[in-house]
């Protein structure tokens, strides 16, 4: 069958758009792996020591002297995906991802739970669902792989490339800053590298 170029046009138009939507976004750096640049250090307790940039990895410490923060990005933003790697070092891990505001991804050990929340969200000072299949995805002594898509109030989050969460909150904001949380008052240590960024149109 032959098509008119009329509907050949159409069906191609069609196509580019499937692809369009169907395509990785376009992940670029926000962390450049030698320094904090493209970040606010928090101010006070001796924070610039808390967050390191060293050989490509951003390493993360903290001890039962410190305050907990947040080193949140410089600019603030609509949608987007977030991808990065993370590593537990020695303590009991509690940290996470801020998304524009207070809504958080977890990463390790919730303060208040007692047990493993990595990739459930944290909003309203309480964790209403809980991410899927992570006991069975998550490496405790090895590098992990995440990714947060954020399109306004509706999450998806992946580990080692498996989807373990879909959530949308009543709690988020439009547009803000991405943040990487530290708690205070315990001994513990985190990594993360690979820290990627696009934003979704």
């Amino acid at each position: 069958m032959r098509l008119s170029p009329a509907r050949l046009s159409s069906c191609l138009s069609a196509l580019s758009l499937a692809l369009a939507i169907g395509a990785e976004p376009d992940l670029k750096p926000i962390f450049t792996g030698t320094d904090l640049t493209g970040w606010k250090v928090p101010d006070g307790n001796d924070a610039a020591g808390w967050y390191k940039a060293i050989d490509g990895v951003l390493k993360i410490q903290s001890d039962a002297s410190k305050v907990g923060s947040v080193l949140w990005t410089e600019q603030s933003y609509h949608d987007f995906v977030i991808s990065f790697d993370f590593q537990f070092g020695e303590g009991v891990i509690d940290t996470g991802i801020h998304l524009r505001n207070q809504d958080q991804i977890q990463i390790g050990i919730s303060g208040s739970l007692k047990r493993d929340m990595t990739g459930s969200p944290y909003v309203g000072g309480k964790y209403p669902v809980e991410a899927k299949g992570v006991a069975d995805l998550l490496k405790p002594k090895e590098w992990n792989s995440m990714k947060i898509e954020a399109r306004g109030m509706h999450y998806l989050v992946w580990l080692n490339g498996q989807q373990v969460l879909d959530f949308t909150s009543t709690t988020g904001i439009p547009e803000g800053p991405i943040g990487i949380q530290l708690h205070g008052g315990k001994d513990m240590g985190v990594e993360y590298r690979n820290i990627k960024l696009a934003e979704l149109k």
